[in-house]
């Protein structure tokens, strides 16, 4: 699954580890989100969604 959570934290000045902290994951995890190497839980994305103010569908598309 493609996203651009990397665009959206950068946006927004965040490090890694400060998106890691707010969604009470491991850096290690967001990496891999980021990467595209692990597809968040649909609780996660939720939270992704809430944080950046966005629906789900415009942070995770498929592949294609």
């Amino acid at each position: 699954m493609q996203n651009d959570i990397a665009a959206r934290r950068g946006e927004r000045g965040l490090s890694q580890a400060q998106l890691a902290q707010a969604l009470g994951v491991s850096r290690q995890t967001v990496i891999s989100i980021e990467k595209g190497r692990f597809d968040p839980s649909l609780p996660l994305a939720f939270r992704l969604a809430s944080l950046f103010g966005a629906q789900i569908e415009e942070i995770f598309r498929p592949d294609e």
